[in-house]
């Protein structure tokens, strides 16, 4: 299966508004107690996430993991601090790009792939506001042709 495909659970839209993504790796979380329930729940945000490198190891931070309904003293922090699980020649791109300045990795989306939670993180540049302005106006247009297509047929 390629990278990014598998059982959806939730994505960071506004992560490819603001910023423009310049190249995306698979990585595995890892997780404590009943974190994967709640993922597999659904229960996860991805809104204000973002990742850093630490000591050669790839950290995500402000993801929400909402605790697990029916856990009890096993439920965990929700904020907590994750570790990513990638190669080292994958964490060291990211530290070359990140270190050059102007780049942030940022979580894009979360899904299930062959039984285990993956996040696909991109390296992305921010936007300016009249890019946001044209992406917006390329997603009407494309809105308004798909749309004549469909009154055609």
């Amino acid at each position: 299966m390629p990278k990014g495909e598998g059982k959806l659970i939730a994505q960071n839209r506004k992560a490819r508004y603001e910023y423009s993504i310049l190249d995306t790796v698979e990585a595995g979380i890892v997780l404590n107690g009943t974190e994967i329930k709640s993922i597999r729940a659904g229960r996860i945000n991805l809104k204000d996430g973002y990742a850093s490198i630490r000591n050669g190891e790839m950290f995500l931070y402000n993801v929400h993991i909402a605790p697990f309904e029916k856990g009890n003293q096993f439920n965990h922090d929700p904020l907590r601090t994750r570790k990513l699980l990638m190669k080292k020649k994958q964490i060291d791109k990211f530290v070359g790009e990140v270190k050059q300045g102007g780049v942030t990795i940022v979580p894009l989306k979360v899904y299930i792939k062959n039984g285990y939670a993956k996040v696909l993180i991109g390296l992305a540049k921010g936007k300016k506001q009249y890019d946001k302005r044209e992406s917006i106006k390329r997603k009407d247009q494309k809105r308004q042709v798909e749309r004549a297509l469909k009154d055609y047929r």
